[in-house]
């Protein structure tokens, strides 16, 4: 079965205002020099750039209308005009609330404290990010896909790799048929298999890796409905992904790698999705959920 590749796109329903900022820092890296730097001047100065015409903004940011209005649509807004009003409710939206708190990178010699205290707020700035960009739209379609697949594939690797194995554990555990590929060539061997009553999902922060991506192409042209959890939406992964969850892009520093933060975005949406799922095969997924524990209690008990 032969489909066409999607056009890659960071559009759908627009963000809330309050949503904004994450969108910028999760859209950001892919960004070129020049919308980023409309981009960053829009989640700062909401206020003013809210005030702003195109021309104004373009000559402030020195760059072109047309960078302007592109940098709209690829975070999500149809045009300037609609950014403009995103803009004046974020601005309000700051005015009324406290602005969140900034910490530095965690140092080489920072005592543990600090350690924890500047870990626990980037993992909640990750988690807030993420469902602040999360398309609940996509995140129903997919959830519905997953609730009556035949078969479910889950493609990831390196740290992708443990979320993909948690979410199939997850599903394993509710009754699905649900399978976890790390070897590249495996991966597509199973995916030769899969027809339209079977999701694939491919798990990758950068929206490009390749041992990835090529299973899951070769998903959507043999007609399995396809999922991409990535940090890139507008990545090669996203053109053949049916259904695109976006997570956050965190700030990165040489002790906290990327590693470690697109896999907290990542077990978000894990949990949703399996959450979604249990929601709606409650049913079926109770039963099968009790059965798992009874069958494993024993082992529980014996490491008393």
């Amino acid at each position: 079965m032969s489909r066409d590749v999607k056009e890659t796109s960071a559009g759908g329903t627009p963000p809330a205002p309050a949503a904004l900022a994450a969108k910028v820092r999760t859209l950001g890296p892919s960004m070129t020099r020049s919308m980023l730097r409309v981009a960053e001047m829009v989640a700062a100065e909401p206020a003013v750039c809210a005030s702003l015409t195109v021309t104004g903004l373009a000559e402030r940011t020195g760059t072109s209308e047309a960078t302007v209005v592109r940098t709209a649509r690829v975070l999500g807004y149809p045009g300037y005009r609609d950014l403009r009003l995103a803009l004046a409710g974020l601005a309000a939206h700051q005015e009324s609330g406290r602005a969140p708190a900034v910490t530095a990178d965690i140092a080489v010699d920072d005592p543990i404290a600090d350690v924890v205290a500047k870990l626990a707020h980037d993992e909640q700035q990750t988690l807030a990010d993420t469902a602040a960009s999360l398309d609940t739209a996509q995140l129903g379609s997919a959830v519905a896909a997953l609730a009556q697949a035949r078969r479910i594939d889950v493609y990831g690797v390196g740290a992708s790799g443990l979320v993909a194995q948690d979410l199939v554990q997850k599903l394993l555990r509710i009754g699905l048929i649900a399978h976890a590929h790390h070897d590249p060539h495996l991966a597509v061997t199973n995916a030769v298999q899969l027809r339209a009553k079977d999701v694939a999902i491919a798990i990758t922060h950068s929206g490009g890796t390749g041992d990835v991506i090529e299973p899951l192409r070769v998903a959507f042209e043999h007609g399995a409905t396809t999922i991409a959890v990535t940090g890139r939406p507008d990545g090669p992964a996203s053109q053949y992904a049916d259904h695109v969850l976006t997570t956050s892009t965190a700030r990165e520093s040489d002790l906290r790698p990327a590693a470690m933060s697109s896999r907290t975005s990542q077990l978000l949406v894990v949990d949703c999705l399996f959450v979604g799922v249990m929601q709606r095969t409650y049913e079926k997924a109770a039963p099968a959920l009790a059965a798992s524990y009874e069958a494993l209690a024993h082992r529980h008990r014996a490491g008393r």
